[in-house]
């Protein structure tokens, strides 16, 4: 799964939860940089994990910092291709 295609379905996410946001984010900004406060987080984090059928155990969430750590996460978990 390619990075570009994580993040758009982040961008699509963030985008239903904070009002204002386009396309074209920069994954080094925090959620919290875009106006999303810790329930937006768990929406964006949780519809994202359903869309790309990816589950990530809560543990492993606790140290993202940016839209780029959650991106690494996803393609940490991702199933892997044969």
């Amino acid at each position: 799964m390619e990075r570009e295609e994580i993040l758009r379905v982040i961008e699509k996410h963030l985008a239903k939860s904070v009002p204002g946001i386009t396309a074209g984010i920069d994954p080094e900004k925090k959620f919290t940089d875009f106006g999303a406060n810790s329930l937006d987080i768990v929406e964006i984090v949780s519809g994202t994990m359903r869309e790309l059928k990816i589950k990530i155990p809560r543990t492993e969430l606790s140290d993202i910092h940016n839209i780029s750590g959650l991106i690494d996460k996803f393609e940490a978990f991702a199933p892997k291709s044969a």
